[in-house]
């Protein structure tokens, strides 16, 4: 995932994200908006739903991985990952004071930056389904106890039916998420139930791309030649073998769209590709 360096660094401006929060500059994306779609038809999808999209054994694979998790994102992304992150919560819009929710947290990277972005007067929370992880998340957030961001609490939950009320958060993030659950437009519906109007969720994750790309040519051989490899290294090749069936099986920018605005955003809904179309992150106004 070498090749990710150049696209990143033009994405993110030689690190100043600042113009994420408005229009990115160069990267790819469409644009759909809910007034000029009518519910439209969800492009056919294949259900290639493999035993890791059972929701308990994706538990599982997560609660196992949990202690190696942040090292294998590093050593993959060459570290990558922290800008994408970042630029997901820029385009959330996310302020001081404000209420934000991260789904799927995993070891909170995510939410650790929304906490920055509400400071210490706002109120992050982080949601996952597996145990053992958010351990991990907690004791990692435990050192920035006492600092200008805001201190985030951590729920077990499910994305497909959140604890919260309506309207209740100003911005929703969701990274590398969403391809993992088993119900994706119910988990959309329940982003758009807890966000205020006018509000943004962001959803990063690897991106499908088209099958003769050089994208899905990169993308397929790193995690056949690299991602694996260095998974069973460290005795986890089963937990990451079902990475490249989970992007096979993730819908495409377009229907990502679609399936946000069916889902109750109302406002702009857009797809962005990143890193040469490895990664793609949507974000969608309530």
């Amino acid at each position: 995932q070498g090749v990710c360096l150049r696209s990143c660094t033009a994405m993110c401006g030689g690190g100043n994200l600042s113009s994420l929060s408005r229009e990115p500059s160069g990267v790819g994306h469409c644009r759909v908006s809910a007034r000029s779609v009518v519910r439209p038809r969800l492009l056919p999808r294949r259900r290639l739903l493999s035993a890791h999209r059972e929701s308990g054994q994706v538990q599982t694979i997560f609660n196992d991985i949990a202690d190696d998790y942040d090292l294998f994102n590093d050593a993959l992304s060459l570290g990558l990952h922290r800008s994408w992150k970042r630029a997901a919560v820029q385009w959330t819009r996310a302020k001081k004071g404000q209420r934000a929710l991260d789904a799927c947290t995993g070891t909170g990277d995510i939410a650790a930056l929304l906490a920055t972005a509400v400071g210490a007067e706002g109120h992050v929370v982080g949601l996952d389904f597996a145990p053992e992880i958010l351990d991990v998340a907690r004791r990692r957030a435990a050192p920035r106890a006492g600092t200008t961001a805001a201190q985030v609490e951590w729920v077990q939950g499910d994305a497909m039916a959140l604890p919260f009320d309506d309207a209740s958060f100003d911005a929703v993030t969701c990274g590398y998420g969403l391809r993992n659950v088993v119900d994706r437009e119910k988990a959309l519906a329940e982003f758009a139930r807890v966000l205020r109007p006018g509000a943004r969720l962001a959803v990063l994750d690897f991106n499908h791309a088209a099958d003769a790309s050089a994208a899905n040519a990169t993308q397929t051989w790193a995690l056949e030649n690299v991602v694996v490899p260095v998974a069973r290294s460290r005795g986890f090749e089963d937990e990451y073998a079902y990475l490249l069936p989970s992007i096979q099986s993730y819908p495409r920018g377009a229907e990502l769209e679609r399936m946000a605005v069916t889902s109750g955003f109302t406002g702009d809904v857009r797809y962005y590709e990143l890193a040469f179309g490895l990664m793609g992150c949507l974000v969608a106004e309530r």
